[in-house]
């Protein structure tokens, strides 16, 4: 939902799959701090590869904000070996963490990848790892490579493998795209003339919950990612369906009717059925979002005169106000492991992305922009993407958790709004030596 407007987008669909033409590209705006100097070495052999292991590594890590990538020319001899790298040059680069790595084309038509994640200073191995891989996997290989360096290095899971939606607006098309956390293989699941709103994944990955318009009223869709089949509608109530969001264990979908007259919030099924109304203020209930454990729910609601942000057991009863500070406070997301709350807050007439730390309550402005709005965490909590105006042209952004590394996403000639990041999926198993 939109940080400018209290009411749900009204939004009409036209199933279409097929590739994205335009990629979001990504553009760095802001460093971190504490990053960890890093140098990723080209792979012996690596030109057999159809497309650069080591340069989608550089990026990914890059990216994150927790590393700096070392400049790695003038090298005479590319290490595909412990036994081959000249730790003390790399020393005097100031490198702590260097990637070495070979490929090697296999005879039956795949590849074969090798690397070294080694620790420069105490000149020794952290980690290895090999893959097997086609030529349509290279990048997937990179974000696994990277996302083992990252975990290695940092003792957090990386999120380069993980995926994100958005909705892209070309004129008066609108599309809900699904692509990779750094943008590219995008992937067109909804075409539309008319606005898509409200994207929401599933636990596991496999679903994408959203609110169209169809027969002139917001209804509330639920899309299978793996298979080109109708969405199901699962809330078709009269008035308004929106806001959905989730349960942990992927059973339930928290949802906004107004089948009754106000904004209220009701639990069901994933497929729609055994509806149960859980908020009866009377007043604007919206923006639902449980908590990791399932038991609470944060929401949006004006009941105490402006929208602020309240919290209430997920089977319904008594809320608690959250927000304070402003008298405009909206878009409750939780970070991971539920020590974080980010939403949108109104200053000074501006829109900007807000982190309070639940257990002391102090409060962060995370974004400088004016229309900043959708924030959604990265599944280890360490990014946040969200959706801002830049020259009046809507783009996603993201920014560290701590404020401190910014980027901004965009695709050329459209706006891009209402991101969601994606779970871990069930196969980025967390790294094990």
């Amino acid at each position: 939902m939109s940080a400018r407007t209290f009411a749900p987008l009204l939004a009409a669909i036209l199933l279409l799959a097929g590739p994205a033409r335009a990629q979001l590209t990504i553009e760095i705006i802001g460093g971190g701090a504490n990053q960890i100097p890093i140098a990723v070495l080209p792979f012996a052999g690596e030109s057999a590869l159809p497309q650069s292991i080591t340069e989608i590594v550089e990026q990914d890590l890059s990216r994150s904000g927790r590393f700096r990538a070392l400049f790695v020319g003038g090298i005479t001899q590319v290490p595909a070996e412990i036994s081959q790298v000249d730790f003390a040059e790399w020393k005097s680069r100031l490198a702590d963490a260097m990637v070495i790595g070979q490929a090697q084309r296999l005879p039956d038509g795949k590849f074969e990848v090798r690397f070294r994640l080694l620790d420069v200073l105490k000149q020794s191995q952290i980690g290895s790892s090999a893959y097997t891989l086609s030529a349509g996997q290279i990048r997937l290989t990179a974000h696994k490579i990277a996302d083992f360096i990252y975990e290695k290095l940092t003792g957090e899971r990386g999120v380069f493998g993980t995926k994100i939606a958005y909705v892209v607006k070309h004129g008066s098309r609108f599309e809900l795209r699904v692509a990779d956390a750094d943008g590219q293989n995008a992937q067109s699941m909804v075409i539309s003339s008319e606005p898509i709103m409200s994207l929401a994944w599933s636990p596991d990955g496999t679903r994408m919950a959203y609110v169209s318009f169809q027969n002139k009223k917001p209804i509330l869709f639920v899309q299978s990612l793996s298979a080109s089949q109708q969405p199901a509608p699962v809330a078709n109530y009269k008035g308004s369906n929106s806001a959905p969001a989730w349960s942990p264990d992927g059973k339930q979908l928290a949802a906004v009717l107004t089948k009754d007259g106000s904004s209220q919030i009701y639990l069901m099924n994933a497929d729609g059925t055994n509806l149960r109304r859980i908020t009866f203020s009377g007043f604007i209930d919206t923006e639902p979002f449980f908590t990791p454990d399932g038991r609470s729910i944060y929401f949006t609601s004006d009941r105490g005169g402006s929208p602020q942000i309240y919290r209430m057991p997920a089977k319904g009863g008594e809320a608690v106000r959250v927000t304070f500070e402003g008298d405009y406070n909206v878009s409750p997301r939780l970070s991971p492991e539920g020590k974080t709350l980010v939403y949108v807050s109104r200053n000074d007439g501006r829109f900007q992305v807000m982190a309070m730390d639940l257990g002391t309550r102090q409060i962060q402005t995370l974004t400088d922009g004016y229309r900043d709005e959708s924030p959604t965490f990265a599944p280890n909590g360490r990014m946040i993407l969200y959706a801002t105006d830049v020259d009046n042209r809507g783009v996603l952004a993201a920014v560290s958790s701590d404020g401190r590394f910014r980027q901004r996403l965009s695709v050329q000639a459209a706006d891009v709004r209402e991101p969601s990041w994606g779970p871990f999926l069930g196969n980025q198993k967390a790294v094990t030596e």
